[in-house]
């Protein structure tokens, strides 16, 4: 587990005053970790969907459609793409 990250962050205007109304730092501190943690939900989930959607596509794809294919030209492929 990495170590716990120590953030400064400023905020102003109409977004302070929404975060300050409970002057608890402590509560602003949870308020931006549950920020971040739904951010990172909502990405993971996003990630997701994309790989479904192109396994769902390749799934669903006929038989014709796909080339045999050895392990050395798998490699290959894979060293040409990556640049090695």
């Amino acid at each position: 587990m990495p170590k716990p990250m120590t953030l400064n962050v400023r905020v102003s205007g109409a977004p302070a005053e929404f975060v300050g109304e409970d002057d608890a730092s402590e509560n602003v501190s949870e308020y931006v970790c549950d920020l971040i943690r739904r951010d990172k939900e909502r990405t993971e989930a996003e990630r997701f969907d994309r790989l479904k959607t192109e396994l769902t596509r390749a799934l669903a794809a006929p038989d014709s459609a796909y080339q045999p294919l050895d392990a050395y030209t798998v490699i290959r492929r894979g060293q040409q793409r990556s640049g090695a």
